[in-house]
């Protein structure tokens, strides 16, 4: 990893290598636009039919790609997304610019008549080699109760086959919320069965539609995320948004990886774990493949950033804090330099996150943080973890937060692992 990209460092557990991405993020989102042609229930951009006003013009988009062609190596990915990216009259002229200034680009749009065959092959000739598509339920009735189009979940399925006979490699958004949950399993096969290799379970966070929403839990997070190291097994990578402890969940697994041991008793797990891992092993029998989970220490505000369709900085899509705009100064320039994002990429939390032996490799979900608190250096309330007796001196050089550390506490989580 170049080191512009981040610090190194030796102080997450286990000695391994952790970055802080201090001079740039590894992935920059563009909401590029309000419209999309659905009108999901739990959607955080409250997308709409029609273009908001004040969306960033072609050439401040330019703009934007532009300054990441100058940022030092590897050049951060841009992640294309809206509403939908599709409804974007210029979306081929802006991805032939990052092609010819060689910035990687990815697209996450919504599946609809726009995402056709033409438009796959003028994106592919752009350089464009990834996409993901939502799919929140492993049948039609969950899937359309959440997107409001009958025959979206076909339309769906054939859009997944559609993007891999272009040359995408297509990514799965799953949104786990109490209505869905216990289709994890069934989720899960159906990648497997039609050819995805990555599935990307987001962890809603009440913002945007999403308010109305039901989550899942609080016992239950532990449970999913033990499941989903489950679902890393059979050849599909598994990343979480908006979970970052799913990292300390997997690292606890793989360190207790003799296959006589049942994480249900070792971990002392819930009902909701018991019913996903029996539905998986009935789909898909055992496991075929290693764990397979990142590595890379993201989380909101740290290797990740986000610009909204008009031109507005935030850490990341699910935590509405803003930090300046575009139009006034460079993205890279107020990822860089914001003290809330300084804090976050230095894990300065001053309440468990904070002591955590897994501070950096995990953190906590700030936006989650944020919702719950109004503080997005808080306490992430779905962690159940209580990390062992660690004093630590706590000194954010942004003077957001100063505070002793000295909490006692055994090494264990709400839930009595």
């Amino acid at each position: 990893m170049d080191e512009a990209v981040g610090r190194h460092s030796l102080d997450a557990p286990h000695g391994r290598r952790v970055m802080s991405f201090d001079r740039a993020p590894r992935l920059v989102f563009w909401e590029t636009t309000k419209a999309c042609p659905l009108a999901c229930v739990h959607c955080r951009a409250t997308a709409q039919r029609d273009p908001a006003p004040g969306e960033l013009t072609t050439e401040e988009g330019k703009a934007i790609i532009d300054e990441l062609a100058g940022s030092p190596r590897p050049v951060p990915i841009l992640i294309l997304t809206g509403g939908d990216c599709l409804q974007r009259a210029d979306l081929g002229e802006l991805t032939a610019y990052a092609k010819s200034v060689r910035v990687p680009v990815a697209i996450s749009p919504s599946v609809s008549s726009s995402l056709n065959a033409a438009t796959l092959s003028m994106l592919h000739a752009n350089g464009v080699r990834s996409a993901s598509l939502s799919l929140d339920g492993a049948v039609a009735e969950t899937h359309e109760q959440v997107r409001q189009i009958p025959g979206h979940f076909a339309d769906t399925i054939r859009a997944i086959s559609l993007l891999q006979e272009h040359g995408f490699a297509v990514q799965i958004n799953t949104a786990v919320m109490a209505q869905n949950v216990r289709e994890l399993a069934d989720i899960a096969a159906l990648l497997v069965r039609h050819g995805v290799r990555t599935w990307e379970v987001f962890f809603l966070i009440g913002v945007g539609r999403g308010n109305a929403i039901a989550e899942i839990e609080s016992n239950e997070y532990e449970d999913v995320c033990h499941f989903l190291v489950d679902a890393s097994q059979y050849g599909v990578v598994v990343r979480t948004v908006e979970a970052p402890f799913f990292r300390r969940v997997r690292d606890w697994r793989m360190k207790r990886s003799d296959a006589s041991l049942d994480p249900a008793v070792e971990f002392g797990l819930g009902p909701l774990y018991r019913e996903l891992r029996d539905r998986l092993r009935e789909q898909m029998g055992k496991p075929t493949s290693r764990v397979l989970a990142p590595t890379v220490a993201t989380r909101d505000g740290k290797g990740i950033v986000f610009v909204g369709h008009d031109g507005r900085v935030y850490p990341a899509g699910f935590l509405p804090l803003p930090l300046g705009s575009v139009r006034d100064k460079g993205v890279l320039e107020i990822y860089r330099d914001d003290p809330v994002l300084k804090a976050i990429r230095r894990a300065e939390f001053p309440g468990r996150c904070g002591r955590c032996e897994y501070a950096d490799e995990c953190g906590g979900s700030r936006a989650r943080a944020y919702a719950d608190t109004g503080d997005p250096l808080a306490d992430d309330p779905a962690c159940s973890y209580l990390p062992p007796i660690r004093d630590r001196v706590v000194t954010n050089r942004s003077d957001i937060h100063t505070q002793q550390l000295t909490t006692v506490v055994a090494p264990t989580t709400l839930e009595g692992i």
